[in-house]
């Protein structure tokens, strides 16, 4: 064993230490996904999901990792959780549809103009009125996020962060071109949208407060969310057969 190895197994924290410090971590985690989901879900049951992520997180992290360990539990807290939600998918298959319906006449729509779809051309195409539009953008944020590479017939499934240990080269090369694709994507989205999703994915902000700095209602800010969502599907669509 040479010298480095054997500091690391010294200064190795212990896997139940680690649990106590950061099982609020869990927590956090926990609702700020209830932000974006019906009354339905108990934020017991992610809770639970996401400690046994911990567990798992806490048995297998090595002080080697570039990521520090709060970093690292993170994802595997996040993708525990997303794990039990696709188990017990309470998203009608009418929703899903009619998601898929609003990406592809976005989609269509952009590669037509080489701009961003507007709201009142995408309605016209789809023969819906403003209040049924608007719901879709709603039921957009609060399913369960919309799977960007799944297959066309697939009812959806979550943008998940791919755990590195079980990507092979292949899957590591994949996984970094589909961040850089979805990071130009979200790049590419209209200001009021991109500001959305950065004040509710990185600054980790709830709708309510969003609201607060955009200075407009809640159920507004959920349906900006769910429209960048939808574009970002729409223009997304294909990534794999391009790449």
């Amino acid at each position: 064993m040479s010298v480095a190895t054997e500091y690391l197994e010294v200064t190795r924290i212990p896997a139940d230490q680690l649990v106590r410090t950061h099982a609020p971590l869990v927590r956090r985690i926990a609702y700020h996904l209830m932000g974006r989901l019906p009354p339905s879900v108990d934020a017991n049951d992610l809770m639970q999901a996401g400690m046994i992520g911990l567990l798992e997180a806490a048995r297998n992290y090595s002080p080697t990792r570039a990521a520090s360990f709060e970093t690292y539990a993170g994802i595997r807290i996040r993708g525990a959780m997303l794990d039990e939600l696709r188990k017990t998918d309470w998203t009608p298959r009418s929703v899903h549809r009619k998601l898929r319906e609003v990406a592809e006449v976005t989609r269509q729509i952009e590669n037509e103009t080489g701009g961003d779809a507007e709201d009142a051309e995408v309605m016209k195409r789809l023969g819906i009125d403003a209040m049924e539009y608007n719901q879709i953008l709603a039921d957009a944020a609060s399913a369960r996020l919309l799977s960007l590479t799944a297959p066309e017939g697939d009812e959806g499934a979550a943008i998940d962060v791919a755990d590195p240990d079980a990507a092979g080269p292949e899957g590591i090369f994949e996984q970094d071109g589909l961040r850089d694709a979805l990071a130009q994507s979200i790049d590419g989205l209209p200001e009021r949208e991109k500001l959305v999703m950065s004040l509710y994915y990185d600054e980790e902000l709830n709708l309510k407060e969003i609201g607060a700095v955009l200075g407009v209602s809640e159920s507004r800010v959920c349906q900006i969310h769910g429209q960048a969502l939808i574009r970002l599907r729409a223009r997304m669509t294909g990534w794999k057969d391009k790449h």
